[in-house]
Formats: structure tokens, C-alpha cells, sequence
């Protein structure tokens, strides 16, 4: 384990398997280099793709990852839909998969914004309890509804029984509950994209430095000045609105969040 004042920090883009969870790959980060780890978004164990996976100092900086849009890859099977919408599931009921004509129709419906119950087998917790631990036990309850936005949906490929799709969908959107939506579960699960980081990029090797973490938010170069003011909590002078990334050198100071000509410091790296 490297000694305090080198343990690294940044972005690390992780291929993750299926099989173990998010959590259990972080923690590995955190033994392997003796860093504070977290995660930008989890996925399910049966899953595989995309883990952003942020160290150090860097863990500050997951607000702004969380909300980015993400690509998956599934294939959906339409004879059937299970109790936690994957293949792990037990079997609730079984249906005549539709002809292509007729999925092209339901798909069509789930573009956009749509309204979908949140699947049983989630994490949200329904009266203080999360979910999962209420369905492992046999308690039905009635989902809430998520609205969420599918901004891409295409089938790739469709059998008869297997529909390929690949979706870029907005943050909060489960691929299951559309799944349960056609009638089907997800046979397979792949997480591509989130936000302009691609699944091709991940080497869960490589730590990427914080200064590449968030390439989405505008950046303002500040002085080593400014840089220790922010770092003191005070605002100095800058151009735009929004959160912006403030760089001195090349090294992320954070982010700041400018208006009205000013930069007060939101999430400071120390």
C-alpha cells in the first residue's frame, strides 16, 4: 500500500464482469491502491460493461458523473418476464414472443420520455426498506413510477425469442423495466457508454488523472492565486454559467459554479 500522501487519485474505467457486484470491484481498487473508492453508478451483478470508478480526492467529483447519459447493449427474452427482470429471476409467467411488426410497435411506445415502474429486485426503498430485501421475502408492494427519457432504441437483431436493442437512455432508466414492458426479461446486459466515456477506453489498469474526469463541463483556467483562494472557500473573478471546470497548469483546482461574473468553489479538490 503506497504511503498516504501518494495514494493516487482520478478515474479509473472499469470492464466489469459478470458476476461480481460494483461494490466488490471497488473494493478491490481500494485494497489495490490503498485510495478512497466509489463508483458513478452501479450495475447489476449479471451485468457487464462500463464501471466508472473514481479515487481518492477524485470520489468529489461523482455528483457530476451520476447524472450522464448511458448506452447498453441487451438482448431481451420475450417468451417470459421474471421477478427481478434478468435471467436470475424466477419465472412469472410465459408469453408468445410478438412478431417483429408488433415489437416495432411496443419499441416505438418506449421511445422518449415514458413512465415505467421501478423493478422489484432495485435498491430503492419503498416505506424505508430497500426492495430487493421486501421481494426476497415474499412482500408484494406496488412500484413507484420513474420517468425517465430513451433517446435511442434500436432493435439490432431479433429471432423470434431474442431482441438485441441497443438504447442510450437518461440516468435512472432500468433497461429491466423496459424489458418487463415487452413481455420479456433481460437475458444479458451491457453497459457501452456513459456520457462520452466508451467501453473501448476501459483498462481498469490506468488511472486516469481528475483533469479528464469531467471533459463535459467547460473549463476556465485560473492562477496559482485564485487557484488557493477557491481552495480557501472565497470566489474569484470568471466568464459562463454553470459549473465549470477550474484548471491551473493542467491540474484540476475542481469545480466552481459561475453566475454573474463570479466563480464561488463547489466541489474543491484539496
Amino acid at each position: 500500500m503506497p504511503p498516504r500522501g501518494l495514494r493516487p487519485s482520478g478515474l479509473v474505467l472499469v470492464d466489469k464482469p459478470a458476476g461480481p457486484s460494483s461494490f466488490a470491484l471497488v473494493d478491490e481498487l481500494r485494497r489495490c491502491t490503498g485510495a478512497k473508492a466509489g463508483h458513478a453508478g452501479t450495475l447489476d451483478p449479471f451485468a457487464t460493461g462500463l464501471l466508472l470508478v473514481l479515487l481518492g480526492a477524485a470520489t468529489r467529483l461523482a455528483r457530476y458523473l451520476v447524472g450522464l447519459d448511458k448506452r447498453y447493449l441487451t438482448e431481451v427474452d420475450l417468451s417470459g418476464r421474471t421477478s427481478t427482470g434478468d435471467p436470475e429471476g424466477e419465472q412469472l409467467d410465459e408469453s408468445e414472443p410478438p412478431d417483429r411488426q408488433t415489437l416495432e410497435g411496443q419499441l416505438e411506445e418506449l421511445r422518449g420520455e415514458i413512465a415505467l415502474p421501478i423493478p422489484a429486485a432495485s435498491a430503492v426503498k419503498i416505506g424505508g426498506e430497500r426492495a430487493y430485501r421486501l421481494a426476497r421475502r415474499g412482500v408484494t408492494v406496488e412500484m413507484p413510477l420513474r420517468t425517465t427519457t430513451v433517446h435511442e432504441l434500436t432493435l439490432v437483431e431479433y429471432d423470434g425469442r431474442f431482441a438485441r436493442l441497443d438504447l442510450r437512455v437518461s440516468s435512472g432508466t432500468y433497461i429491466r423495466a423496459i424489458a418487463a414492458a415487452l413481455g420479456g426479461h433481460c437475458a444479458s446486459l451491457r453497459r457501452t457508454e456513459v456520457g462520452s466515456f466508451s467501453i473501448e477506453a476501459a483498462d481498469g489498469a490506468q488511472i486516469l488523472p481528475a483533469a479528464e474526469a469531467l471533459p463535459f463541463l467547460p473549463a476556465l483556467s485560473v492562477s496559482p492565486e485564485e487557484a488557493s483562494a477557491l481552495r480557501s472557500g472565497r470566489p474569484v473573478a470568471g466568464a459562463g454559467e454553470g459549473p465549470l471546470r477550474l484548471l491551473v497548469d493542467g491540474e484540476l483546482v475542481g469545480v466552481g459554479r459561475a453566475e454573474s461574473g463570479v466563480v464561488r468553489p463547489e466541489s474543491i479538490l484539496p
